[in-house]
């Protein structure tokens, strides 16, 4: 069959149009709410397995923690898109394609997602991900006496091909292109690449300070969703703060009583902090004012009291959720606490484990000693409760001339005063302080 002239003029400019066979792009998924971006953390198929909807394709790092990616269909992985430790890649790109046949596989071995091929009429429309799909640009081929950051020659003499996003992110961060093998294709350097080199902690000498020696550490897609959050929340929520002291006496009494009976049991300790979050349930179920959201229009106000727990690691803040903690026992408290903070310190919480939350409690006191502090309102709840050391003070006693020592610690709300009025807060922070100062109220 003779083909047309315009025909012939397609198949030379899109040639994988010839031969690719009907495929699937798999694309990067959206796991959490908040998620506009992740990164790759390490496929779990290879590139010729065979895939069942229900089995794991690769871990993504989302915006809150690392979570399995599952596949939805059955097949084969033909191509991985995007490769190991992948970073930025928006939601909706492609990361990978599957096909339904194994004898198609082969035919994928060499695509490119960079190439402008267009997908067959059988496969589903795709674009192209962020990092291949820019220009290829060469060094200027003139001679200079010296080289620039972003155009540095290799001591052989070969031009150095890279994308315009990994020359900005070298020449913001002093990386020597030359130094650098990149991983694209022609050997050409991605920013992932630059990423990399980054993040296996390469000192950089700081060219505007000479002397000055100093370190660029790359932010996890934690940390940035984190700080965006927080400025959001600094800028946009009108917080105020209200503080108490609370005699704890008797709270750290009950809990001498109640561990070795936990021990007995083989449960786990009951903390100082557990006690806490059930007191400060106990006070939003009585105070349900506090356990509520602004949502422009109108305030919502929840029937569940779901109390997100702080939890600092290497990898960010974390936030995972005690579901109904106001209803749960110490003990069911104190398991359920350690084992998110595990999970949040192993970077595996899955986003069930802190989603929903409904109020927050941030504890520095305990691990760190700070005596007190103000923390920020963790959207879309409207208030934050920040709790301090406990400290031994000597107060007046019952006669005249008489003193004794007591046991107190500094409780702070932040609120946001759209939906928790001053008096609103401070009843709440009295039903709270209540709460701590006779405990035996939190088990009836």
């Amino acid at each position: 069959t003779t083909l047309s002239c315009q025909a012939i003029c397609v198949l030379k400019l899109f040639p994988d149009l010839n031969y690719l066979p009907p495929h699937e792009a798999v694309g990067m998924p959206s796991l959490s709410p908040t998620m506009t971006e992740g990164n790759i953390a390490r496929w779990v198929k290879k590139e010729g397995d065979k895939v069942s909807p229900g089995e794991v394709l690769c871990e993504v790092e989302t915006d809150k923690a690392t979570v399995e990616m599952e596949c939805m269909e059955e097949g084969y992985l033909a191509k991985i898109v995007c490769g190991d430790g992948t970073k930025e890649i928006k939601v909706g790109e492609i990361i990978a394609i599957t096909v339904e046949e194994e004898g198609d596989i082969e035919k994928f071995k060499d695509y490119k997602a960079s190439s402008s091929a267009a997908a067959p009429a059988e496969s589903k429309p795709q674009s192209e991900p962020v990092e291949p799909k820019e220009e290829k640009k060469e060094v200027s081929k003139a001679p200079e006496p010296t080289a620039t950051k972003t155009e540095e020659s290799s001591q052989s003499g070969d031009r150095l091909f890279s994308s315009p996003v990994a020359r900005k992110l070298a020449e913001d961060n002093n990386v020597p292109l030359s130094s650098l093998k990149g991983t694209g294709p022609d050997g050409r350097i991605l920013k992932a690449d630059i990423e990399d080199y980054l993040s296996k902690g390469s000192k950089k000498e700081a060219a505007a300070a000479p002397g000055l020696g100093y370190v660029d550490l790359p932010n996890t897609q934690i940390r940035k969703v984190t700080a965006n959050r927080l400025l959001q929340s600094k800028q946009t929520i009108p917080h105020y703060y209200l503080t108490v002291d609370s005699r704890v006496d008797k709270l750290i009494k009950l809990r001498s009583e109640l561990n070795p009976m936990q021990d007995a049991s083989g449960g786990k300790k009951i903390s100082i902090n557990d006690l806490v979050i059930k007191a400060a349930a106990l006070a939003l179920r009585k105070v349900p004012a506090c356990n509520s959201s602004w949502m422009n229009d109108f305030i919502r106000q929840y029937h569940n009291v779901n109390i997100n727990v702080a939890v600092q690691t290497e990898h960010g803040l974390f936030v995972p959720v005690v579901r109904d903690a106001d209803k749960k026992g110490l003990a069911t408290i104190a398991d359920e606490v350690k084992q998110l903070a595990s999970r949040a310190k192993d970077n595996s919480l899955k986003p069930e484990d802190y989603e929903g939350g409904t109020f927050t409690v941030s504890n520095l006191g305990g691990p760190f000693g700070i005596k007190q502090f103000c923390a920020i309102v963790n959207p879309p709840q409207s208030a934050i409760l920040a709790i301090g050391s406990a400290e031994k003070r000597v107060i007046p006693g019952a006669a005249e001339g008489q003193y004794e020592i007591g046991s107190f610690m500094s409780a702070t709300l932040s609120c946001d005063h759209r939906v928790i009025d001053g008096a609103m807060g401070a009843e709440w922070l009295k039903a709270f302080k209540g709460y701590l100062e006779d405990p035996t109220t939190m088990l009836l």
